[in-house]
């Protein structure tokens, strides 16, 4: 994939850098924040090698980009004067959207420290169930305080990544997290819990609370300081602007947190545990039977994250989470088991290929490319893993599965569910896994239908579906030049041979001729490809060049129409080649059989020179 021409594609077509107000992204989308969200061309970009799918909810412009979205952000970050986020001007979301941008802005930057520390103390928790350390050891309490850090210090975290959502100071706000978690208000705290005094700062009241591993209090505090600082700046004089500024954001920020919003906050956090474990006691099982079964909806919309702090938030206050995660997890490994279904059950080898990574990636906790590659496109697999995902759900709700660190919930973080000093949650959470795949396995395996199969049952009148004889047919090069391998054209849509088996030729020459007799089936208005079928099924598409529809036809001229038959050596197409690679543009052009897995083996001429009407593929049927 090439990064670089990608990510000028998606900053040209959600309409340019002067629309993007703020740019994050997590493990597989792009998360856009644009001034105007009917500007993007959401076709152009869906059709985009490279880009799974494209999303405009809660708030957010989301592009899917899958496992290479680090390397596509950081390309259109050097592309732009983007950082995480622009400045907003005006923002006319509805408010239930804003919720959720702000949500999603707070915790996707922290997800990979508390991925991590989850993922340090599972693996720990295995090294003591399985004799291969002891609590008591040195080993094990260094590893221990490792893993304890990013959620100990999850104030400070929170307060970074809350700083740059709420436009304000970042390295103030940290400030602010740490003097939640000093270690002498920690020691004043626990005196006064013994002694039964109280804290007071000029008077005013101090709730004896720990701030470690909380969540609400220091965003509640944050976004409280980004309305102080604006006015510290304005009344400070400018002459001493440049420390009278900080000192006045941090005194009352500091004060009004310790006093009122961190123990505010407090409660929040513990009035929501609370009702959970009230909704525990009544009926464990409803939540996660809820969300094992809607998540993929919650992931389609990117509201998902308005979750996962209840989940932290859990864990921070009991110690464990037995609704949100495990919910997630039957959700996470139902989707990626309906995509391996589809994999099973199509007969068309782009689907499979597609379907099995996709579903490969779910399994382990990455739902994006099973759900927009393939569940939400053929829908049936959707509706599969949400039953799979449901039931999943009911019987980790049912036994009380405990997850104790998190992690993105998948097969890979099953270790996550060892705690309690026994192994009945890890057991249940694998059981309830299993539970997931196999039903919406089965499922899948019985509702899904390739496209082409659901077209034929629509038919009321049955047809003969025509019969072709692949044996022997011929393909002969549309140009003159270098032949050679699709592994060398530096796109992977071709050169992984995802739409099909076939050639490529480096041309030295400006015509594109037909390479058998047959019927020109496709055209498109940017001019750089046709496609042909010939007189014995072969279907054909010649791409004269790579990226080269961003030259909107400029360069290249057909010389035939769609429907026209043609004979071959006909002239198709006249380019410009000299024009193309000016532009910047290679000239190298794929030949690929697109219905690779009707027509048999596929042989190619060995790579080197060609004449245009030379034989360059033979069909073994």
């Amino acid at each position: 994939m090439n990064y670089k021409d990608l990510a000028q594609t998606i900053i040209n077509q959600v309409g340019g850098e002067d629309n993007i107000q703020g740019l994050t992204h997590c493990a597989t989308r792009l998360r856009f924040n644009l001034k105007d969200d009917q500007k993007p061309s959401e076709e152009i970009l869906k059709s985009t090698p490279g880009i799974m799918g494209v999303v405009n909810k809660g708030g957010q412009y989301q592009i899917i980009i899958g496992s290479d979205v680090g390397n596509v952000y950081k390309e259109i970050t050097n592309q732009t004067q983007l950082t995480n986020e622009q400045p907003n001007e005006e923002d006319d979301r509805g408010r239930v959207a804003k919720i959720i941008d702000t949500i999603t802005g707070i915790f996707t930057p922290i997800l990979p420290a508390i991925t991590a520390a989850g993922m340090l103390k599972a693996v720990l928790s295995l090294l003591v169930v399985f004799n291969v350390l002891t609590a008591e050891s040195q080993s094990y309490q260094i590893l221990n305080f490792m893993a304890d850090a990013a959620f100990y210090f999850l104030p400070i975290l929170l307060a970074a990544s809350s700083a740059q959502k709420f436009k304000t100071n970042m390295y103030l706000a940290m400030m602010l997290g740490g003097i939640l978690l000093h270690p002498n208000f920690i020691g004043m705290v626990t005196a006064v819990k013994e002694s039964g005094e109280g804290i007071f700062l000029f008077g005013l009241p101090i709730s004896p609370v720990t701030y470690s591993s909380s969540v609400i209090p220091i965003i509640l505090s944050v976004w409280f300081m980004s309305y102080v600082e604006p006015i510290a700046d304005r009344i400070s004089p400018k002459a001493i602007k440049f420390f009278s500024k900080p000192l006045i954001t941090i005194f009352v920020v500091g004060t009004v947190a310790l006093v009122a919003l961190g123990p505010l906050g407090y409660i929040i956090s513990e009035t929501i545990s609370s009702g959970i474990q009230a909704l525990e006691n009544v009926s464990p099982w409803i939540v996660p039977l809820l969300i094992g079964a809607f998540t993929p909806l919650f992931v389609a919309t990117g509201t998902h994250y308005g979750l996962v702090p209840i989940g932290i938030n859990n864990r921070m206050t009991t110690g464990y989470d037995t609704v949100i995660y495990p919910g997630m997890l039957a959700s996470n490994v139902s989707q990626g088991a309906a995509a391996i279904g589809v994999g099973f059950k199509s007969k068309d080898s782009t689907i499979k290929q597609l379907a099995f990574s996709a579903g490969l990636t779910g399994l382990f906790g990455i739902t994006e490319p099973a759900l927009y590659g393939v569940n939400l496109r053929f829908k049936t697999p959707l509706y599969a893993a949400m039953i799979g995902g449901g039931f999943g759900g009911l019987f980790m709700g049912i036994m009380r599965v405990k997850n104790f660190s998190g992690g993105s919930p998948g097969l890979l973080t099953l270790p996550s569910y060892i705690g309690d000093d026994t192994l009945s949650h890890l057991i249940n959470a694998g059981i309830g896994a299993a539970i997931s795949i196999v039903i919406t396995l089965v499922v899948t395996l019985v509702l899904y239908k390739d496209p082409s199969e659901k077209t034929e049952e629509k038919n009321t009148v049955p047809t003969e579906k025509p019969t072709h004889n692949f044996s022997s047919a011929e393909i002969k090069a549309p140009m003159t030049g270098a032949l050679k391998s699709l592994k060398e054209v530096n796109d992977g849509m071709f050169s992984e041979e995802i739409l099909g088996q076939g050639v490529a030729i480096e041309p030295t020459e400006d015509t594109v001729v037909a390479p058998f007799d047959g019927v020109v089936t496709a055209i498109f208005d940017t001019k750089h490809a046709i496609g042909l079928t010939s007189k014995d099924g072969i279907e054909l598409l010649i791409h004269v060049g790579i990226d080269t529809v961003k030259l909107n036809g400029q360069g290249y001229q057909y010389q035939v129409v769609k429907g026209q038959e043609v004979q071959v050596g006909e002239t198709l197409i006249n380019f410009d080649r000299a024009f193309i690679q000016a532009q910047g543009y290679q000239v190298i052009t794929p030949i690929v059989i697109t219905n690779s897995a009707e027509v048999g083996d596929v042989l190619a001429a060995n790579e080197g020179p060609i004449v245009s009407g030379q034989q360059i593929i033979k069909v073994i049927g």
